[in-house]
């Protein structure tokens, strides 16, 4: 089975691949042609991932999958939130957004946050939408190197570990995206 993913993120793609069976192929949005930037303009992480697919699906005419991913932090007010990825700026990076949520979180003590995942799936002219949720707490400084985005801060429940301390392996049983991946990958075998 092919199936787009609505996203040209080398890193997130290749999360994804991980998580799915080998059975389910993912074309990225390179793979179609769609060589434009989505625009991600709701205030949502849910209303991103529904533009993103229905946006593959009218331009392209391809059944699809996007995902919006967000972190959610308890003493900011659910900040960055939706804007996570862009959080220090349009133009900034990863390292930039973690370093202005590390000094915005300061002396703070309350380190609770939460990570969450919406799955927009576009499927036989139907939506279908699937949440993942890591809760966790953001460390006091950045840690390890492996994953992408905020995992050097992101210490998820149980684990003393961050994301980025963690392998891949384990990181893609526990994240986020893989439970939300994971109600994907049941919907779709129940489809059949």
């Amino acid at each position: 089975m092919q199936l787009v993913f609505a996203s040209n993120n080398k890193n997130k793609i290749k999360e994804i691949q991980q998580i799915l069976p080998q059975s389910i192929t993912i074309l990225s949005l390179e793979d179609i042609g769609c060589h434009e930037e989505i625009p991600e303009t709701s205030n949502t992480i849910e209303g991103n991932a529904i533009l993103k697919a229905n946006y593959v699906t009218q331009k392209y005419g391809y059944d699809c999958f996007a995902d919006d991913t967000g972190l959610e932090v308890e003493a900011l007010n659910g900040q960055p939130g939706v804007y996570s990825a862009r959080y220090a700026g349009e133009q900034c990076d990863s390292d930039e957004n973690m370093n202005k949520l590390l000094n915005a979180l300061g002396g703070k003590t309350n380190r609770k946050a939460q990570f969450k995942t919406v799955i927009a799936l576009n499927s036989h002219g139907k939506q279908h939408l699937f949440t993942g949720i890591a809760g966790g707490r953001i460390t006091m400084e950045k840690s390890g190197n492996h994953g992408f985005g905020y995992d050097p801060i992101f210490q998820p429940e149980g684990y003393q570990a961050t994301f980025a301390e963690m392998d891949s392996a384990l990181k893609n049983t526990i994240s986020h995206r893989a439970i939300a991946t994971g109600k994907l990958v049941a919907f779709l075998k129940n489809e059949k």
